[in-house]
């Protein structure tokens, strides 16, 4: 069963329905930023499909039986266990360079597809590195080379690199060195992985150090695991911004927090569905959230595994949630002003979007 959610005693959001047909908003053509798109849960089927046919994966070639295996279907479980367990199939595609170079390739096209403008594209090195014992530093630069190149001029991206905490610290140390290492691409590290089963505190000391040393800091938490976690996210861990956060609602306090300190949440909707931390979209906090004063950005997870675009994402927020399409620029706006950017870049970024909007600075 999903935890419920605490209005944590704020004003309740009262949900209004637009009088305008959603169906009728050209919800693609909004600019857009993606904050939170894992590339392991980014890689097309028809590539899979297409590798598989030449195998070059150890992956079944027969379409259907493949998306059974990599994607969430309807009528499967709603668990985070269901969920993640896509995620070990998926580390077999990683067989060479080449492959790799290609599902990021493909992954940021897809995002500028959808009218994406800045995305932050989560990469996890042991997962990408597994299959053929590549090095660290190796992956991230291929990913990094290929997906930049693929972006084209409308696109600014963002390496983070993905930690596991449901993995050996050891790992994550291999990892950090060689996110550290990397000249260019790299803006942040995430902690992420088993949150239900797993303490986030045996990565306190290492996120500590990649801080100091200038990296961005995100961490998955109160998705599997209740407002405790995001409290530990951002007083243990130094968290910059939050991935997910949804269950903050259930305790003021901490939404207070939060709130007071500034602390960005990265929400996705279908993922949070489909892993059991809302029973439904009509239950998502993400209204409340936005009411209760949070700067939250909605962002696509793992698009290919969920079955999604960002645009689609809209498009539920609109029509489950009942968000205006101005609420929905806000969100865009919000997710602008907590990237992992410099200065002068977010700025240029925030800028573009308030004109495409039709708003004037500080609107």
């Amino acid at each position: 069963m999903a935890p419920s959610i605490i209005l944590c005693g704020l004003r309740d959001f009262v949900v209004s329905i637009p009088e305008m047909n959603p169906a009728a908003t050209d919800l693609q053509s909004l600019p857009k930023v993606d904050l939170h798109r894992h590339l392991e849960g980014s890689i097309r089927l028809t590539t899979l499909v297409e590798l598989a046919e030449r195998g070059e994966i150890p992956l079944p070639a027969n379409q259907a039986k493949l998306k059974r295996m990599v994607t969430v279907q309807p009528g499967d479980p709603a668990s985070h266990a269901h969920f993640l367990s896509r995620f070990g199939r998926l580390r077999q595609v990683f067989q060479s360079e080449a492959i790799i170079r290609r599902i990021a390739a493909e992954a940021v096209e897809d995002a500028r597809l959808d009218g994406v403008r800045h995305l932050e594209l989560h990469l996890t090195p042991p997962a990408l590195a597994q299959a053929a014992d590549f090095d660290y530093e190796d992956v991230i630069e291929w990913v990094w080379q290929a997906g930049s190149s693929a972006a084209g001029s409308d696109l600014s991206v963002g390496l983070v690199v993905s930690l596991n905490r449901h993995e050996p610290v050891s790992l994550a140390e291999r990892a950090v060195a060689a996110a550290l290492a990397q000249p260019e691409g790299v803006i942040a590290l995430d902690l992420a992985g088993d949150e239900a089963a797993h303490d986030a505190a045996p990565f306190a000391d290492l996120l500590a150090r990649a801080k100091q040393a200038g990296v961005f800091i995100s961490v998955h938490a109160g998705e599997w695991n209740g407002p405790g976690s995001v409290r530990q996210a951002i007083e243990l861990l130094g968290a910059d911004r939050i991935a997910h956060g949804v269950r903050a609602m259930e305790d003021r306090d901490t939404v207070l927090m939060a709130r007071d300190r500034g602390i960005p949440f990265a929400v996705c909707l279908t993922s949070n569905v489909q892993s059991g931390v809302v029973g439904g979209y009509a239950d998502h906090p993400l209204p409340a959230m936005i009411q209760a004063g949070l700067q939250v950005s909605l962002n696509t997870d793992d698009p290919s595994v969920s079955g999604i675009r960002l645009t689609d994402e809209y498009q539920l927020a609109v029509d489950m949630l009942g968000l205006s399409v101005e609420s929905i620029q806000m969100v865009v706006l919000a997710g602008a002003q907590s990237a992992f950017l410099p200065a002068k870049p977010k700025a240029s970024l925030v800028d573009s979007l308030q004109q495409a909007f039709g708003l004037s600075a500080g609107e």
